[in-house]
């Protein structure tokens, strides 16, 4: 199977802005319809309370006519048009059940739309848009209360089947997953306690696949600030997407790598290859 997440910072910009960073985000969709793969996963859709429009549904069905889209969006009380998440996944894979799972998060994260679940019959694929801890940290400790409650919710599914679980987790994990460590030890993303968390994480039962099949390769990320003109020419990032697995069936991921978007900053598509 060929996996993909990316970040796509508004679905509607993508898909339907002439501005010149929404060519930029057509052409990774383009990038992405060439890489064929299995399962998308979309996070940040920015879409309303009632998901994609007509015109939303219709511009996919172009670029992927093969496929189903399965979408969560914020509601009330949460903020509108705020997080969402969106799955694309191929019409000939067994038709999986799809859930919208609530962890007991807390503040209005529950209802920002952040994870969408399939469950097929051998396996799970997970998708998350992690809360970020925000500007002067004012939600690190909700922020803290998610992982946690988040962790729970990934080991509870794999106490039941494998599971790949990917998105944008919104940390950093260690010093080699972003260009600048030590300006940035309380930033969001890289405080002690969201790496805490996604240690935690993992040691659940989970592998972070990128250094599974790469080990301490520096300098490879999948966030380029876009206040920064030159963070991408200099390549002053931050690896916060991932594809996770189960530990069980680390031995079957063939690759884990990040897929060129070209001059766009902000997120990099993410890719797995993995025989399940």
């Amino acid at each position: 199977m060929k996996l993909i997440s990316w970040n796509i910072d508004s679905l509607n910009a993508a898909l339907t802005s002439d501005s010149p960073r929404a060519l930029l985000s057509r052409a990774v969709i383009d990038t992405l319809v060439a890489q064929d793969a299995d399962i998308i996963a979309i996070q940040e859709t920015k879409l309303s309370a009632k998901g994609p429009t007509k015109k939303h549904l219709s511009i996919l069905k172009d670029f992927f006519p093969d496929f189903h889209v399965a979408w969560r969006s914020s509601v009330e009380p949460a903020r509108k048009g705020y997080a969402g998440t969106m799955f694309l996944y191929k019409n000939t894979l067994p038709e999986p059940a799809i859930t919208y799972p609530e962890i007991g998060a807390p503040d209005t994260m529950d209802s920002e739309g952040r994870i969408i679940t399939l469950e097929f019959d051998q396996f799970y694929v997970t998708q998350v848009y992690t809360p970020n801890a925000g500007d002067g940290l004012r939600r690190l400790e909700e922020r803290q209360v998610w992982d946690q409650k988040y962790a729970d919710y990934l080991a509870e599914l794999d106490s039941q089947k494998p599971v790949l679980a990917t998105g944008d987790y919104n940390v950093a994990h260690k010093e080699i997953d972003l260009a600048n460590p030590a300006t940035n030890r309380r930033s969001a993303g890289f405080t002690d306690e969201e790496r805490e968390g996604f240690t935690n994480l993992l040691a659940k039962g989970f592998t972070d696949s990128f250094r599974y099949i790469h080990g301490d390769v520096p300098s490879v990320y999948s966030w380029w600030a876009q206040r920064s003109k030159t963070s991408k020419i200099n390549n002053t990032g931050w690896r916060i997407d991932y594809w996770l697995t189960s530990d069980r069936i680390a031995d079957k991921i063939s690759k884990s790598e990040m897929i060129d978007s070209g001059a766009r900053q902000d997120h990099t598509p993410i890719l797995l290859d993995i025989d399940l």
